[in-house]
């Protein structure tokens, strides 16, 4: 596709970066479609941007030098389940959603499961490692991927992994290309890894008046009584009166902190949790604790917790999603801090995100015509990154570093280390013809 109206569809993700018109948008039906454009644009030094669904949140499908979009929304095929060695093999282009109800059919479960789950693509998925709302019990995106199909720079097919659960043989390919945001080769193909369908949901929904109250909680649960929720997650007030707007009045309006929570597993061990988890909730000096009492009610809270960032971005005209990541210790401080950043440079944030194993979302709403107010957005992230490294942590938990963060990437890493991943980049794709720009900010 090449008029003027498919480019600029093509040119942007979710992200408030600047891009390119690409050259081209190419939608392949197969990997050896795949191999064609990729031996195509290395005969004739043409850039390629893969492209999943255009959901992600840091610039990693935008083109910044023209050139070719490869664009996987035909390659949506599930290709095998298979219940005997619980893995299914996917092209890149099926959606997260249609992937965990099709295995649900079958008693089988895929845990990951990002906010955007409804749209995004496994392809994406995979290139930038995604993460969710159960990321603390179940882990992310390469806890779940056992092979993939890639290919390279160069036009060459490789497959790595495989159904085997133990596998030493030689480098880890499938690792390394988990979470490389397209710069090292296009997924073409995902075997991934399923689990038994927990037989019973708990959905609780606990408001708090103090945000130490909420934190003191967390820890409770965790540490102290070792329970491992499915989900467990945290919502400010200003993100609690954005949904409740957004949706109607569904969270509880006088809080300052609302925990998610959901556990799982069978039948008698989730209403043991869950009975817990509420008379926890309670003795940390929650203000209501409410169970859903059925799944009708479970889909609604779910619901709301999903819509954060589309009920945030309704406030200003530009919304800035950040993703950051503190070891869960010091989530206590991070919330903190965040908060007081954002008054101290006169920015309005709302705080939302995975509590339970540190991953939180500092969301920025601002508008961009305001030279000002932009200058101080940028130096609040900034401090907001200090302050991420500082506790430890890392300037992204699980949307990537693509064009929005590559600045910032030294803060985290050190020399030594930028320059190793520049090596394995460059052995790879010599040519820097793979999403050119992302992760690194010397290849802009």
């Amino acid at each position: 596709m090449s008029s003027p109206e498919d480019l600029v569809c093509y040119s942007y993700d979710a992200a408030p970066v600047e891009s390119s018109l690409p050259n081209v948008v190419v939608l392949p039906h197969s990997v050896v479609e795949v191999q064609d454009v990729v031996k195509f644009a290395s005969d004739n030094g043409l850039k390629i941007v893969p492209r999943g669904a255009g959901t992600g949140l840091s610039g990693g499908t935008v083109p910044i030098e023209r050139g070719i979009v490869l664009a996987f929304t035909r390659m949506n095929r599930i290709l095998e389940i298979d219940s005997d060695n619980f893995t299914a093999l996917v092209e890149p282009g099926v959606i997260t959603d249609t992937l965990s109800s099709v295995v649900e059919e079958k008693q089988l479960f895929y845990p990951p499961d990002p906010a955007s789950s409804r749209v995004s693509t496994i392809g994406g998925n995979v290139a930038e490692n995604a993460g969710g709302l159960r990321g603390l019990k179940y882990g992310v995106t390469k806890d779940y991927v056992l092979g993939l199909e890639v290919v390279l720079a160069n036009g060459n097919v490789i497959t790595t992994g495989g159904k085997m659960r133990k596998n030493v043989a030689g480098y880890d390919l499938t690792a390394l290309m988990v979470g490389s945001e397209g710069t090292l080769g296009i997924i073409t193909k995902a075997l991934l890894r399923l689990l038994p369908l927990p037989e019973v949901k708990k959905t609780i929904v606990a408001a708090f008046k103090q945000a130490s109250d909420s934190t003191a909680c967390i820890s409770d649960i965790l540490s102290v009584n070792h329970i491992i929720p499915a989900t467990l997650e945290f919502l400010d007030r200003v993100t609690i009166r954005c949904v409740n707007d957004f949706l109607g009045a569904v969270l509880p309006q006088e809080a300052e902190v609302t925990l998610f929570i959901e556990v799982d597993g069978d039948k008698a061990t989730a209403e043991e949790d869950a009975e817990k988890t509420v008379r926890i909730c309670q003795k940390n000096n929650a203000i209501t604790v409410n169970m859903a009492k059925d799944s009708l009610e479970a889909d609604a809270l779910t619901l709301a917790r999903r819509s954060a960032l589309p009920a945030l971005s309704r406030v200003r005209p530009t919304t800035i999603l950040e993703d950051v990541s503190v070891p869960p210790s010091k989530l206590a401080e991070m919330v903190n801090g965040v908060a007081l950043i954002g008054k101290e440079n006169n920015i309005q944030i709302g705080i939302f995100g995975h509590a339970g194993d540190g991953n939180l979302h500092p969301t920025i709403l601002t508008d961009s015509r305001d030279t000002g107010e932009m200058e101080r957005v940028h130096k609040t992230i900034a401090e907001i990154f200090e302050l991420v490294v500082r506790l430890g942590g890392a300037i992204t938990g699980e949307h990537g570093i693509g064009i929005a963060k590559r600045k910032y990437l030294p803060m985290q890493l050190d020399h030594n280390a930028l320059e190793a991943m520049k090596a394995i980049k460059h052995a790879f794709d010599p040519q820097n013809i793979l999403n050119p720009g992302k992760i690194f900010e010397s290849e802009a």
